[in-house]
């Protein structure tokens, strides 16, 4: 039998729809477990995670939504980690971590085998923090790191903290996906992560909406795409000073290369593991709107390139990449 996906939202869970849960993870009949915005006590936590370390099939785990309430339930999810070694997708969108819950999760993500996708967004993370998620994106050469990072809504990281990052993205040998959504960045963060992007071979994706940008790094980015050679094919510039000419000038440029690149990139067919039950969510910081509004999911599309994505239609190919 294929593995299946549990997938909850805001519910309060009994002890009985936990014990399911823990027998289809040791079963191995599961490959994506949401329980985002669930409510559970503290010892149905632990009986997860100690499920989640003895599965070998569970590929995508979203506890988003304040699900990792505490510092005990963080050291549960470090101990699950350390023995799982399926995980290839990992949410913890508005956990209230801070850097401690990094520093006690660290040794766990960095060591992971298989882990390719992390969403850190809205966890009150510091500079301290950051400096360990630099360590998930090792340099060319050296060990393979994240494909996909969110670090949304996290105020706490400063100046310093986000130069750090975009050192390690120019050098990073694998990143693909960077979301820094509703993080106070400027003009300044934004030039350096120009560099970070023109440096990297890799990066498809960088979202920056909301970021208080202006049309002086949007003329920054527009210099970057229009004169030199770069693996970006989605730059998110929306909700910031931005004039809307400048963001299509931008975009087509872009369109213009992923038509290049559609053009020269031979046929693939899609494989099995192309399950729409397997997609990512991502929950999208809004500060005015609902703050935790579920994105639209929004693949790519070579029939019609798309400028503004809510995320970034990567996660399913990371899985079927590891599974070959």
């Amino acid at each position: 039998m294929l593995p299946a996906s549990i997938q909850i939202t805001g519910e309060l869970l009994s002890a009985a729809e936990v014990q399911d849960i823990c027998e289809s993870l040791k079963e191995d009949s599961v490959r994506l477990l949401s329980v985002r915005g669930c409510q559970l006590s503290d010892r149905d936590f632990g009986r997860v995670c100690r499920s989640v370390a003895e599965s070998r099939s569970l590929a995508q785990l979203n506890l988003n939504l304040g699900v990792v309430s505490s510092i005990s339930r963080t050291r549960h999810l470090a101990d699950a980690l350390k023995t799982n070694r399926s995980l290839q997708t990992l949410f913890l969108h508005g956990s209230p971590l801070l850097d401690a819950g990094l520093v006690t999760l660290n040794p766990a993500l960095s060591t992971h085998p298989t882990l390719v996708c992390l969403d850190l967004g809205d966890c009150m993370l510091g500079d301290e923090a950051l400096g360990l998620i630099c360590g998930m994106l090792p340099p060319d050469g050296a060990k393979s790191g994240l494909r996909e990072l969110t670090l949304s809504a996290n105020p706490g990281i400063s100046s310093k903290g986000w130069a750090r990052l975009a050192i390690a993205v120019a050098h990073s040998s694998q990143l693909r996906v960077l979301n820094l959504d509703y993080n106070p960045l400027g003009d300044q963060i934004a030039g350096m992560l120009a560099v970070a992007v023109a440096s990297s071979r890799t990066l498809e994706v960088l979202d920056l909406e909301g970021t208080g940008l202006t049309n002086q790094s949007a003329q920054v980015f527009l210099d970057m795409v229009e004169n030199y050679p770069t693996s970006l094919r989605v730059l998110v510039l929306s909700e910031n000073d931005i004039s809307p000419e400048l963001q299509q000038q931008i975009c087509d440029l872009l369109s213009e290369g992923e038509e290049d690149d559609d053009r020269e990139a031979p046929s693939q067919v899609p494989g099995p593991a192309s399950s729409s039950a397997l997609l990512p969510i991502r929950d999208k910081y809004q500060p005015i709107r609902d703050k935790y509004q579920p994105p639209i999911w929004l693949p790519h599309s070579n029939s019609s390139p798309q400028m503004v994505l809510l995320t970034s239609g990567l996660g399913e190919s990371f899985l079927a990449e590891t599974e070959m």
